[in-house]
């Protein structure tokens, strides 16, 4: 066993907490950027270091030992707190200067009102590029980020805020379809049925005083986005946050049934971390967005 006063094993640690949690010798080293061999060496001098086994192999899987659980539940949080604080108080000079990175959890708002939009921001931005991913996982401090959108994740790390849209649910159809009718008209047309989004049509529901009995269930799509396009076409009605499908009902594509407007008590937020490299560039980003959603919003109330 390594003599008390040698220096610690930090890459080792961070190698060994990274299969802890991945479960694999050849996960971690993916997870990493390395190879199995690197992982592998890594576990070798720590076990070397600390005087005792921390993984046992079976199979692909790498199990870990009573020693190696205690050790691990041990250093992991702490090891992600020094990653957090590295990482928020990076400063990258020069590298990206004119780029931003967008994460959302709301593939359809990005779809359509984000994206169509983005253009105006870079314009008035000096033609900064803003780059755009998609996830519903939650955000950790070794994602690369500068901005979250969501409804519903939080963000553990220190940021500024904005409350840029509390949701409003409609009922829309294609307008050969729904002109001249009222609400009445859901209980004969098939609705369609969001499965990312299963809090809607309750949510909808119960705010028109209707019951799941009272309509007839339409096809079932993943997600608002691949909804969309079967709805214009069909034959169908759809209930979906009225900020996506403003652009198409002032288009003509679609159009809201009568009295079908109701709050859905979800609350879109926009987050500029501090750790990002362009913070001001950031904030004024939410800052814009927040401008677009309130001049979509009095657009769909009139």
């Amino acid at each position: 066993m390594a003599a008390q006063d040698d220096e610690v094993p930090l890459n080792a640690i961070r190698a060994f907490v990274t299969v802890a949690r991945e479960g694999s010798v050849t996960r971690a080293a993916t997870t990493l950027g390395t190879t199995q061999s690197s992982v592998s060496r890594y576990l070798a001098v720590l076990r070397d270091y600390l005087g005792a086994d921390l993984i046992e192999r079976r199979g692909r899987r790498s199990d870990l030992t009573e020693f190696g659980r205690l050790f691990a539940n041990a250093v992991s949080e702490p090891l992600e707190t020094v990653s957090f604080t590295a990482k928020r108080m990076r400063r990258r000079a020069g590298v990206g200067t004119n780029r931003i990175v967008v994460r959302t959890s709301l593939s359809t708002f990005a779809f359509s009102l984000l994206i169509p939009n983005l253009q105006a921001f870079s314009s008035e931005a000096g033609g900064v590029i803003v780059d755009i991913v998609s996830s519903l996982a939650p955000p950790t401090s070794s994602d690369d980020f500068d901005i979250l959108i969501t409804r519903d994740l939080s963000v553990i790390e220190s940021a500024d805020s904005w409350e840029i849209y509390k949701e409003e649910l409609v009922c829309v159809g294609p307008p050969n379809l729904v002109g001249g009718k009222e609400l009445s008209i859901v209980r004969s047309t098939p609705i369609l049925n969001i499965t990312s989004r299963p809090d809607i049509l309750p949510t909808w529901l119960r705010a028109m005083n209707l019951s799941s009995s009272d309509i007839r269930a339409g096809a079932r799509y993943d997600h608002n986005y691949l909804a969309l396009p079967a709805v214009m076409t069909g034959k169908c009605l759809l209930v979906a946050p009225e900020i996506i499908v403003s652009d198409l009902v002032r288009g003509g594509a679609l159009q809201i049934v009568p009295g079908t407007r109701a709050p859905s008590g979800m609350q879109y937020r926009a987050y500029a971390v501090d750790r990002s490299a362009h913070p001001e560039l950031a904030r004024s980003f939410c800052r814009w967005l927040a401008r677009l959603c309130k001049k979509v919003a009095p657009a769909q109330a009139a």
